[in-house]
């Protein structure tokens, strides 16, 4: 069943960490699950300030800049995993480094077709 584990931290706790500790941190558990062949697809992904959301209302197009919703946490990145249940997901999930200063949001992704 492959699940995606969505990044989100907090900058006020996050902010004072070491950025080469981090790296590594990440480095180490990416190979984890390399290793372990449980790992698909994973990326960081640019700050809030990068995003821009799209609607469509009555068939005109509107952009906004920024993310979809205003949280105190930011999406940090992802990785899709296939592992053999939704355990195993959230075992991998409480791994991961911005486990401790963010949360991880665990979603089955839709098997279509």
């Amino acid at each position: 069943m492959k699940y995606m584990l969505l990044i989100y931290n907090d900058p006020e706790l996050s902010d004072g960490l070491d950025p080469e500790k981090v790296g590594a941190d990440y480095w180490a558990y990416t190979q984890e699950i390399v290793e372990s062949g449980e790992m698909v697809a994973g990326d960081p992904v640019e700050g809030n300030e990068t995003a821009t959301s799209v609607r469509v209302r009555n068939g005109k197009r509107a952009t906004t800049d920024g993310p979809f919703a205003e949280t105190k946490e930011v999406m940090g990145g992802y990785y899709i995993v296939d592992v053999k249940d939704l355990d195993r997901a959230l075992e991998l999930a409480a791994k991961l480094p911005g486990s401790q200063t963010g949360v991880i949001e665990v979603r089955p992704i839709r098997e279509l077709g």
